[in-house]
C-alpha cells in the first residue's frame, strides 16, 4: 500500500506548501500553516498535488475537440417556476453548474431554496442535505410555507464522504447542501469551516456535479462586511454567485448574481417576503416608489440599470447645518465616497457651498445602488433640500456626473425613459447623448425630455 503524503495549507489564503513554515510566502500570514493528510489514490487530494499529476501528464493529449464541434444543442435549462430566481440566473438551472447562495442570517436563503427544491422534485430527483437544522425543522418550515414534501429526498451529514455516497445510489439531478461551511472531510485534520476544509470540500462537491451533469448549490455564510466566509478561491471554483440582501425587519428581499458564466453579472431580483414564504415581485419599480399627494424638498425619483432591466427608485436627501466642526456625509444604499466627491464638483461647477452642512443621502426601500447612472439624481436631491424647494413629482432624472461639471450619458438610456413613461413620468432630465434621435419615439408620448450636457445645465432645468 502506497504511504500518505502530507501537505501545508495556509488558513488565511489556501496557498499549498510541501513542507511546513512559520509565515505564508503569499499572504503574510505567521503560524497559519495546517498540515492535511494526501491519499496516494482513491482517496482525498489536495489541490497541488493535482497540479503536480497532470503536469506529468502534459505529453499525454486525450478528448481533443475542435470548439466548433462541440455539441451546445442538446444543453437545456431547468427552470426553477420562480420568474425572479430564473432572471438573474439567466434563464435557468444549467445542467453540471456549480451555483453558490450567499446572504446574513435570516435573509431567506434557506425559504427560497426549500421552496425550489419541493416543486422540482416532484418532475427530477432532488436530494436536500442539511447540516445546521434537523429534520424536524427543516420539515416544520415546509408544513409552514404549505410546499408539497412528497418527492423530496432529504439528508442529515456534515461528512462529504458520505454525502457523496449517497449521491451515487440516488443519483440526484439538483442537489442543495446548507451549508458548505459546516461541511468536513475526514482526511484534513482542521475544523470545519476553515480555509482547507472548505475549499476541498466543495472542489470533491463541484467535481461530482460537473461528472454528472447535476445543479449544484452550495449556501454559504457571509462575513460582517457582506463577503462570502472562506476562502477567496471559493468564488472562482463556483459558475454562478448569487447574494440574497435585504434587512430583517424588511418584508423585501433582493437577490443579485456577482458572478455567473451563463448569464448577465449583477442581475436583481426582486421577492416579499410573506406568510407563504418568498413570493417574486414582478415589478419592482412599483414598491420602491411612493407616490405622495405633495411633493417634499430633497425627494427625486432616478432610473437605474440593474442587469438586464431598468428599476425606478426613490432617491432622498437632507442637508442641515452641522453642529459640528466636521460636518457628517452619510449615504445609505450609495457610495460614500462618491458621495463626497460630487459634492466637491457641485461646489466647484456648481456654485452650491455645503461644508458646513450635514449630508445625508437615502435610496428607499434599501436598493443597493453601484452604479455612476444615479450621480445627478443624487445632486439634484441635494439641491433641492438645499434650497428648501420641492422638484416636480412627475420628474425623473439619471445620468453621470465628472470631475469636470460634465453629464455623461449612460448604457440603455432609452429603455430608462420609456420605463419611466411607462409609469406615468412626463419629464425627464437627462444626458445629452442618451436624449432619442426622433421626436416623440415610441412608448414616449407626452414626455419632455430636457438633454443637459453641464451640471449648470441641469441646474438651470430645475429652475
Amino acid at each position: 500500500m502506497a504511504k500518505a503524503k502530507t501537505a501545508y495549507v495556509c488558513n488565511e489564503c489556501g496557498s499549498d506548501y510541501s513542507k511546513w513554515q512559520g509565515q505564508c510566502g503569499d499572504c503574510g500570514a505567521w503560524n497559519s500553516l495546517q498540515e492535511i493528510r494526501v491519499a496516494p489514490a482513491g482517496g482525498h487530494v489536495s489541490a497541488s498535488t493535482r497540479v503536480s499529476t497532470a503536469k506529468g501528464y502534459a505529453g499525454v493529449a486525450s478528448a481533443l475537440q475542435d470548439l466548433s464541434d462541440v455539441d451546445v444543442a442538446n444543453v437545456a435549462r431547468l427552470s426553477t417556476s420562480i420568474g425572479e430566481l430564473d432572471r438573474v440566473l439567466g434563464g435557468g438551472l444549467v445542467p453540471g453548474s456549480a451555483i453558490l447562495v450567499g446572504g446574513h442570517p435570516g435573509a431567506g436563503k434557506s425559504t427560497l431554496l426549500l421552496q425550489l427544491m419541493c416543486t422540482l422534485a416532484q418532475h427530477i430527483p432532488a436530494l436536500y442535505v442539511t447540516g445546521e437544522e434537523s429534520l424536524q425543522q427543516v420539515a416544520l418550515r415546509a408544513k409552514r410555507l404549505e410546499l408539497p414534501t412528497s418527492n423530496l429526498k432529504m439528508l442529515t451529514e456534515t461528512d462529504v464522504e458520505a454525502i457523496l455516497t449517497t449521491c451515487a445510489q440516488l443519483k440526484p439531478k439538483l442537489i442543495v447542501v446548507d451549508s458548505i461551511q459546516v461541511m468536513q472531510l475526514a482526511d484534513i485534520s482542521s475544523a470545519p469551516g476553515s480555509v482547507s476544509q472548505v475549499r476541498e470540500c466543495a472542489s470533491a462537491l463541484i467535481r461530482y456535479a460537473k461528472q454528472s451533469d447535476a445543479v449544484l448549490l452550495l449556501v454559504g455564510h457571509v462575513t460582517k462586511d457582506g463577503s462570502i466566509a472562506g476562502p477567496k478561491v471559493l468564488e472562482h471554483m463556483i459558475d454562478c454567485s448569487l447574494q440574497l440582501e435585504g434587512d430583517n425587519d424588511s418584508r423585501y428581499r433582493t437577490l443579485r448574481s456577482h458572478k455567473n458564466r451563463f448569464g448577465a453579472v449583477n442581475e436583481l431580483g426582486v421577492f416579499a417576503m410573506v406568510e407563504n414564504g418568498l413570493k417574486e415581485v414582478k415589478n419592482p419599480s412599483s414598491i420602491f416608489l411612493s407616490r405622495n399627494d405633495t411633493a417634499t424638498a430633497g425627494s427625486l425619483v432616478m432610473v437605474i440599470w440593474e442587469g438586464t432591466r431598468p428599476l425606478l427608485v426613490e432617491l432622498q436627501a437632507l442637508v442641515d447645518d452641522s453642529p459640528m466642526h466636521n460636518p457628517r456625509r452619510v449615504a445609505i444604499g450609495l457610495d460614500q465616497n462618491r458621495l463626497t466627491m460630487l459634492l466637491a464638483v457641485l461646489h466647484r461647477h456648481g456654485g452650491l457651498h455645503t461644508g458646513d452642512q450635514d449630508v445625508f443621502v437615502n435610496v428607499v426601500g434599501g436598493v443597493r445602488v453601484s452604479e455612476t447612472g444615479a450621480d445627478l439624481a443624487m445632486l439634484l436631491a441635494i439641491v433641492s433640500s438645499l434650497r428648501d424647494r420641492a422638484l416636480d413629482q412627475n420628474l425623473v432624472v439619471f445620468g453621470e456626473v465628472g470631475l469636470s461639471g460634465e453629464i455623461r450619458p449612460v448604457p440603455s438610456g432609452q429603455e430608462r425613459i420609456r420605463e419611466a413613461a411607462k409609469h406615468g413620468f412626463t419629464r425627464a432630465i437627462v444626458p445629452i447623448a442618451n436624449v432619442p434621435k426622433t421626436k416623440g419615439g415610441e412608448g414616449l408620448e407626452g414626455m419632455e425630455i430636457i438633454g443637459v450636457k453641464t451640471l449648470q445645465d441641469a441646474l438651470g432645468a430645475l429652475s
